[in-house]
This record gives structure tokens, sequence and C-alpha cells, in this order.
């Protein structure tokens, strides 16, 4: 297609649900053939449909087909794909300049953009920020300077959680298929301990912070050494994982145990970070004030941006070049970041972000209560998930479930995503920008999904 003849995305794109073929049509089908050819099979699509235009709510591909996005790229458009003041600077910067490298010369939007999240970020004391390309180097230097700032190698992460794909964050995650099969050996000086999983703790979630912290404070100190950790690394709520929000007071906990044995707390907020939850840092809903926080995903409104915030003197315990990167900070992406900022203050997303949550827990709440498969409602601000479960089940996963209806949600052109260790949670990141019309029409197709799957399984 002529770029000519392209739809424009950002908030201007019709705001409304058009299905015109099947899904994938097929002009995405020439291109998934295509794809096929060019790029290896380790690079799958949950919905190979391909975009034309994205933005509000919709995501409009190359068939004609308008979708309602309950997805954001995984948590990155909050603000909107294409959001005005982000698609504005970014444009700008392009025709100034593309790139110097940071540790070159250096620019000032890159220094806004540490004094934005040094100003936000809920860490105790004076602050410095360093800019990365992407969550899983986020999460990598993260540990770099803990284990500089400590001289201690061993880093604790839990049971269930996704931190990324490079060597050392494939062995911080806890699912083997498909993030490790084959991929080892993995990075060493690795502890996982139990996750304060509400919903799965055997003996019920009354008893769940507090076993769960035991088990940890049992994990430090008896199996390997407090003073041989250098950090506890832990997602306030978990994303790939399923949504776990952890059992309320395990959080404050972690912090407790952590500063009385001189371990350090990284938070990582890549997926619940950057407004998602209604709150800027989804770490504070606990009041947690971490020593240390990962941003990424909706840090740069789809450019690809990460940092890690912490206290001043961790942050200069690292020498001098022992941090960044050839194109950490890009100038494009800094201001497409400024340009986040810009919306969620401009918008109230903070606002629209818990009306969001508040809306989707109500509707899910009722279907849980029709149909026994849905096992769990959770999840804060438009970050929401539920777990399906066999009905006649204690709890029994149902992974088929949830791929089958995640496939009728797609034909009926509403984009959900699956997560969660066993494959059986369905989560849902509706950008901030969503319509409240598009939201409802899309739990609607939902619930039908949902119904009309049970219905032709009994």
């Amino acid at each position: 297609m002529s770029g000519a003849s392209r739809p424009a995305g950002g908030p201007d794109l019709a705001q409304v649900r058009r299905v015109v073929s099947e899904i994938p049509g097929p002009r995405s089908r020439e291109l998934l053939a295509r794809q096929s050819r060019l790029v290896p099979a380790g690079v799958g699509s949950t919905l190979p449909v391909f975009v034309e235009a994205a933005g509000g709510g919709v995501i409009v591909d190359v068939d004609g087909n308008s979708l309602i996005d309950f997805g954001s790229g995984i948590a990155v458009t909050t603000v909107g794909n294409s959001a005005p003041a982000v698609a504005e600077r970014a444009a700008a910067q392009l025709r100034r300049f593309t790139h110097t490298c940071f540790l070159v010369n250096p620019y000032e939007s890159y220094l806004d953009v540490c004094e934005k999240l040094n100003e936000l970020a809920p860490v105790p004391g004076e602050k410095r920020t360093i800019l990365v390309n992407s969550g899983a180097e986020a999460v990598e230097n993260a540990v770099k300077i803990a284990r500089a700032a400590t001289g201690r190698p061993g880093i604790v992460v839990f049971d269930h959680a996704f931190h990324g794909r490079t060597l050392l964050t494939m062995s911080l995650t806890a699912k083997n298929k498909p993030y490790k099969q084959g991929f080892g050996p993995f990075a060493p000086e690795v502890h996982r301990a139990p996750m304060a999983y509400p919903y799965r703790w055997p003996t019920g979630p009354e008893n769940c912070a507090e076993e769960a912290a035991d088990a940890l404070a049992d994990l430090l100190d008896r199996q390997v050494g407090a003073d041989n950790v250098a950090a506890v690394l832990v997602e306030p709520i978990q994303g790939e994982g399923g949504f776990v929000i952890p059992a309320p007071g395990f959080l404050a906990r972690v912090a407790d145990i952590c500063q009385a044995r001189g371990i350090l707390l990284i938070v990582d907020e890549i997926q619940a970070g950057i407004a998602r939850t209604g709150q800027m840092f989804a770490c504070e809903h606990e009041g947690i004030r971490p020593d240390l926080i990962t941003t990424a995903k909706g840090l740069a409104g789809g450019l690809p941006l990460g940092a890690v915030t912490g206290r001043a003197e961790l942050m200069d315990a690292v020498p001098a070049g022992g941090l960044g990167g050839t194109f950490s900070g890009n100038p494009v992406a800094c201001e497409a970041a400024l340009g986040v900022f810009e919306e969620i203050e401009a918008h109230g997303l903070l606002g629209r972000a818990r009306a969001i949550g508040d809306a989707m827990l109500a509707f899910l709440g009722e279907l849980g209560d029709r149909h026994p498969a849905v096992g769990d409602v959770r999840g804060r601000g438009a970050m929401i998930a539920i777990e399906l479960v066999e009905p006649e089940g204690d709890r029994v996963p149902d992974p088929d479930l949830a791929a089958r209806v995640a496939r009728r949600c797609h034909g009926e052109g509403l984009l959900v995503l699956t997560a969660g260790s066993y494959g059986n949670v369905l989560r849902f990141l509706p950008p901030l920008s969503i319509s409240d019309d598009l939201l409802k029409e899309g739990l609607s197709i939902l619930g039908d999904a949902i119904a009309k799957e049970l219905a032709s399984a009994a």
C-alpha cells in the first residue's frame, strides 16, 4: 500500500470495531507467508494481522479490519498509539538529529527524562537514573548496580516471574517453555522463592503473605546466606506470570526482610509502571519504597527505551564506563518519553486507568459469578486478568479454554492476550485512550466468547 493511501493513526482514527474479512484476512495471510520465508519460526505472533494504523482504542489491519485493542502492544502504548505529544516530539527530534551516542556527545532530552523519573519514582533520598534500550537491559543493569554496590553476587527472584529473554534475564525468569527451553546453561547465583499467589496458595489466601515471606527469609538465612545476596528482585504485579498481585502485606514484608539483612530491593515495573495501574508505579499501591526501580514498555509510547532509577549512592557505585551503550537513551526515544509524561498529565490518565479498572473488574466479577470456569478476577487499573479453570475441578488450570476464548475474541475483532505459568490466564491491557463505548463492546465480546466456548464444550 502506498504511503499516500495509508490511513493515519493516532486519536483521529475512527474509533469503531469493523470486521470485513476473516481474521487474519487475505492480505495478512500473504504477508504471513512472506514472514515464514524471511523470519525464523521462533518469532511468533499472538494474532498475525499485519497493522496499517492504530490509535485511541483500535488497530486497523491491511485488510481493513478495525480491532478493539485490549493489548497495547503488551502494555507499551499506554497513552495511546501515536499519541499526539509522543508523535510530534519524536518527529521534531528526527529532523534535528537521530543519534550521537550519549556517551560521546550528550543531549538535554536524556537529562529531562532522567529528571522526570527521579522526580516520580518512589525511591527514598537523592536519586539517579540511567537510560537503556529495553526492559531486559534495564533489569541487567539493575543487577550490575546491585552487585557493584554491595559486593555480593546473589540475586533472589520469585516463582512465576518474568524478567526478559537475555541470558541473565532468562535465568531470572521462572517459566521454562517457551522462554528457557534449550537455551541453557543459565547464569549462576540466581535463587528462587515462592510468590505469594493468593489464588493458588496451598493453605489459603489468608495465610499467603505470612507464609511466603517466611519462606523467603528461610531461603536467605538457611539456604543461600543473606551475606551472599545483593538484591531481591520482584514484580509488584507479575506480568507474564498471569497478573498475579502478591497477597496484601507481602511486598512490605519483603522490603523489611531485605532491609534487616542489608539486601537491596529491586522492583521490576516494566509492565506495571508508567500509569498502567492508576499510579505512576504499581509498588505505590503497597507503599513500597525500593532501592532500585526498572521501567521500559510504557515509558516511550512505542519507541525502545528503558531505565533504572535508584538511590544515588547505589547508582554512583559503578565506576565510569561501567554503564551505558551505543543506543542507550536514543534522543528520539527520549523525546517520545517526554511526550508520554505530557499525555499522562494533560489527560488525567492516572484517573482514567482507575476508571477503566473499575469498569472491567465490575463486569468480570459478574462474569465470574455466572461461570465457575472464571476462577479468579484480579488486577489494578488497566492491568486486569481472569484465570480460567476447569469448572468441576479444584482450580485446575484450563489453558485450552483460554486459547479457545482468545481465538474467538480475535475472530470477532477483539485483541486479547494470554499469560500465566499454566497458560490459562487472559490478560487485558487496553490503552488509556480507549473510549468507554469500545471498552464496553470489548467486554461484551469477551463475555459472549466465554459463554459460547463453555456451551460448545458441554
